[in-house]
């Protein structure tokens, strides 16, 4: 086992995980970002970290930097507009929009077009968004088209003519000869809670995940993975640890009711996440 820590938590992780090594590049991520913002001294990476990865966190490390240093401010109370909505609000009901939109108006009148990484704060000076343009490395983003080639039969296998709104034929775009990406809406889980299943109290390995290719896909999206969890590392530290903690819990609880698929995925899983929603070449609805 290896004990990871901040000063007031600590996480255990299995050696041999790959979300170890995540953990290695956020904590590089997120020294790097503190010292390039207080002028500190430069942050050594650790050596497990490879090349690619070093170069990835730099890259994000560089437009979070750039983003922290060009704030945009709204008169949005964020908060009070979080307690004044509810699950219940699907965005689809005219006269609740309105009456939300009187009590809470926009923060600024108008379009504002934004090119460059930016944040932008609520009316308290929190941060509410992040804005990271060229975020990712050509190499990371090659390695996102390679992984969504192995994903393709998945994906094509998802869209279906009476689908939901998630997997219906009518949203998606028809791959073109210039397009190779598969158009598709598939989830990939390392512990799902199986829908349908009442008496099923312990979560699952999605089903995407239990094929022959399921250890290949997770090596593939380990870098991606690792990136967009360096991101929430500096964004939202308190999900980040919390995300930790209960990666360390499903390890314990698939070890002790001995589920060895889980204990198999948790060691390829690279993300803080517990799910990824892969969707290629489809409309964004509105919502």
């Amino acid at each position: 086992m290896n004990d990871s820590s901040t000063s007031d938590i600590e996480i255990t992780l299995w050696r041999t995980w790959a979300l170890t090594v995540t953990h290695e590049a956020c904590e590089y991520t997120e020294q790097k970002f503190n010292a390039e913002k207080t002028g500190g001294d430069p942050v050594i990476p650790s050596p497990k970290l490879d090349t690619d990865l070093v170069m990835a966190c730099d890259r994000l490390v560089d437009r979070l930097i750039k983003a922290y240093k060009n704030p945009s401010g709204q008169q949005i109370d964020i908060a009070r507009y979080s307690k004044l909505i509810s699950p219940k609000d699907t965005g689809h009901n005219e006269e609740r929009e309105e009456k939300l939109l009187e009590r809470c108006p926009p923060g600024h009148e108008g379009t504002k077009l934004v090119e460059i990484p930016a944040t932008i704060l609520d009316a308290s000076g929190a941060i509410i968004a992040w804005y990271l343009p060229d975020a990712l490395t050509d190499a990371t983003q090659k390695e996102i088209w390679a992984a969504s080639d192995l994903l393709a039969p998945m994906l094509e296998k998802s869209v279906k003519v009476d689908g939901n709104w998630r997997t219906n034929q009518g949203w998606f775009n028809p791959s073109s000869e210039n397009d190779a990406l598969t158009p598709g809406c598939i989830n990939l889980s390392p512990a799902w809670f199986q829908q349908g299943h009442e008496n099923q109290s312990d979560p699952e390995v999605s089903a995407s995940l239990k094929g022959a290719s399921s250890e290949k896909i997770l090596k593939a999206i380990a870098r991606p993975a690792a990136i967009a969890t360096a991101a929430l590392r500096v964004m939202h530290p308190e999900q980040y640890w919390a995300g930790l903690r209960a990666f360390t819990s499903l390890g314990e609880k698939a070890e002790s009711k001995e589920l060895p698929k889980m204990s198999e995925t948790l060691q390829y899983w690279a993300s803080v996440f517990n799910s990824l929603s892969v969707i290629c070449n489809r409309q964004t609805l509105n919502h």
